[in-house]
């Protein structure tokens, strides 16, 4: 069932044009929910179009990816985002209501692990990364670093960041007890940034000074590692529409704005990879 269900779904994404949103040539309002990781995108995006046209008015609420892809199933957003592609049971329960997920792929993200600032350790293998995840490291001695227990922080289980470090670190093994899970990327941050032994993981726009981003497998996690394929823990991000939108409507503009030279200034602005490449 679940095979059929994914060829049907990909069939229907090759015949996008046949399946359009139900909205107008000129929206008045858009309503966005979903992930904290695309959240950013999001409100830049809405900031700029609102600026251009202010008879448009675009709402902005960031729940997690699982909470944007049950918004969109219900009717109660026009655009979900999400750090994760849609489950089979997801696309299902869509499609049982009518709705015809199609997705954007709006950017591409890598998950940062960071620590404190004053951590000296600068490098970490997956292996070291699901050991401190498992459990089954818990000092930062064992890894080069200061005799201080390993304060392990994680996004929440709703999250789609969560569901991806989760299969591209943990290879889908379940987190220890012991760790604290936090509803946000910022909270992630926040977390890591008053706490001397803990460690995080955020997507690549949300490092600043106030954390330090550690290399995984000898490789940093920027722009250019993500680009060559080389970060091992980087995964596309996306906006999810009720079927392809209406050509020239303001939810088509909006979910195709990454593919301009304005879309990827903003999204590079933000610190995460544009999936086009204009010349500067």
């Amino acid at each position: 069932m679940k095979k059929i269900l994914v060829q049907v779904f990909i069939l229907l994404m090759c015949a996008f044009p046949a399946f359009s949103a139900e909205e107008k040539a000129a929206d008045s309002k858009i309503t966005i929910d979903g992930s904290t990781t695309v959240g950013p995108i999001a409100k830049a995006f809405a900031e700029y179009f609102m600026s251009k046209n202010t008879q448009l008015k675009i709402t902005v609420a960031e729940s997690g990816s699982g909470n944007g892809s049950k918004s969109l199933i219900n009717g109660t957003c026009d655009i979900a985002d999400m750090s994760r592609f849609m489950k089979v049971e997801e696309i299902k329960a869509a499609m049982d209501k009518g709705i015809v997920p199609v997705s954007h792929v709006v950017a591409m993200d890598g998950i940062a692990l960071i620590v404190h600032p004053a951590n000296p350790v600068k490098n970490l293998s997956i292996e070291q990364i699901a050991g401190i995840y498992l459990g089954k490291m818990t000092n930062w001695k064992e890894l080069g670093g200061p005799d201080e227990k390993i304060v392990v922080i994680s996004r929440d289980t709703n999250s789609g960041t969560y569901e991806a470090f989760e299969e591209l670190a943990l290879k889908k093994e379940k987190m220890t007890d012991s760790v604290e899970y936090v509803g946000s990327n910022g909270a992630v941050r926040q977390r890591v940034q008053s706490t001397i032994g803990a460690i995080g993981y955020v997507g690549l726009g949300f490092i600043d000074k106030t954390v330090k981003a550690v290399s995984v497998a000898e490789i940093e996690p920027n722009r250019l590692t993500i680009l060559a394929g080389k970060y091992p823990i980087a995964r596309p991000l996306f906006m999810f529409t009720n079927g392809y939108p209406k050509l020239g409507s303001d939810i088509y503009q909006f979910v195709t704005l990454h593919l301009s030279p304005k879309g990827q200034e903003i999204i590079e602005s933000l610190g995460y990879v544009a999936v086009t490449q204009y010349k500067k």
